[in-house]
């Protein structure tokens, strides 16, 4: 018996180790790692702290949000990693970008291509412009830790994308706000437009401060004679454990010559879209969140028929459904935003397009809309 007892005690010796040395290497890997950013410090921290939309040392949402939900957390594990086809069984098609293709850019022809995800890259008014660049692998802080691409190609490489006039960045989660592909791209990137407290983490990966407008909601500014504005969200922010809501989350609003966009970003269905589109409507496109949601957190990302209906309150003309076609990130099949958005569009009477990755859309011009999901 004294044996069996202390062959017990050196078991849970050897477990109570194990999970010390994980506990520090994770400890480690937190506080070391620059992917998980750096905090606003100085005169970027007392600008934040005036904000009206920063309270108690948290942003907030315009509306009371419960970003937990009615999270399950065993149930949901489980399920994310067993029930349902969360991720296609083959490699999604990307249509192929040449870099002359998109090196001159026309003044008059607004176009938009979608690249995955939330990612979109904007040719307007002669000038090109980068949405939530996230072109890595995984969403997340080290590969293990999230699934892989949809995709096993990009349209087009990082390094042969051409010069970019800007770059904007809607919030700083993992799948909008990517640490590898900002080093790649820092480099070739004129100016980068970030919602508050974001601009610590790309100076803290090598982008001059300089070159970095920070914007709190309905703020605008130009670049070079396109008005953009910073809007309201209904999401939430954080890269690590500790950090939740210290930085901003916004949605979008680029005005050009003749064409006017409506960015989304990461939200949940409220009152803010009806309110955008009354200052700022209509819209010739709407690119807008569809995915990623679950009934145990219904404010914090829309269900298709919710991003619909955001579509139809911005005065939309043309929905492009993004945040899909991707990455795995919530319990849904890989297929349900796109297949609902399209049933909730076709009876609600609202344009759609669902682009291939990589295929261009032309406002005015070209709105592609095939079912391509459907065939492997």
């Amino acid at each position: 018996m004294r044996r069996l007892f202390k062959i017990f005690k050196m078991v849970i010796g050897i477990i109570a180790s194990l999970i010390g040395i994980i506990v520090l290497i994770t400890f480690i890997f937190m506080y070391s790692s620059p992917e998980f950013g750096a905090k606003s410090e100085g005169e970027r921290l007392k600008r934040i702290e005036t904000s009206e939309n920063y309270k108690d040392g948290k942003f907030k949402n315009l509306t009371k949000t419960d970003v937990s939900g009615k999270m399950e957390w065993g149930r949901t594990l489980r399920e994310y990693m067993t029930k349902g086809n969360k991720a296609p069984d083959w490699s999604i098609p990307v249509k192929k970008i040449t870099p002359e293709a998109i090196e001159k850019t026309e003044d008059f022809v607004t176009k938009l291509t979608w690249f995955g995800h939330s990612a979109i890259f904007l040719e307007l008014d002669g000038k090109k412009i980068f949405i939530d660049p996230m072109l890595g692998p995984v969403p997340a802080p080290h590969p293990l830790l999230g699934s892989n691409r949809f995709n096993d190609t990009l349209p087009i490489s990082i390094e042969n994308l051409p010069y970019l006039d800007a770059v904007i960045i809607s919030h700083d989660h993992y799948d909008h706000l990517d640490y590898g592909s900002i080093l790649k791209l820092k480099d070739k990137v004129a100016h980068f437009y970030v919602p508050l407290g974001i601009a610590a983490h790309l100076e803290s990966w090598g982008v001059s401060a300089e070159r970095i407008t920070e914007m709190d909601w309905w703020e605008s500014t130009s670049i070079d004679g396109i008005d953009l504005t910073a809007a309201p969200a209904r999401h939430f922010s954080g890269r690590g454990i500790r950090d939740r809501f210290k930085t901003q989350w916004s949605s979008w609003i680029i005005k050009g010559k003749t064409s006017n966009i409506y960015f989304s970003g990461d939200s949940g269905y409220d009152s803010h879209f009806k309110e955008i589109g009354d200052k700022y409507g209509p819209f010739d496109i709407a690119i807008m969140e569809c995915g990623q949601y679950d009934e145990q957190w219904p404010l914090i990302h829309m269900m298709p028929e919710e991003t619909v209906q955001a579509t139809m309150d911005v005065q939309g003309r043309l929905l492009l459904p993004i945040h899909w076609g991707a990455f795995k990130l919530s319990l849904h099949s890989w297929t349900d935003p796109v297949d609902r958005v399209s049933k909730s569009a076709s009876e609600k009477n609202v344009n759609l397009t669902t682009p291939i990755i990589g295929e261009t859309i032309v406002i005015g011009e070209v709105a592609p809309r095939q079912n391509w999901w459907l065939h492997k």
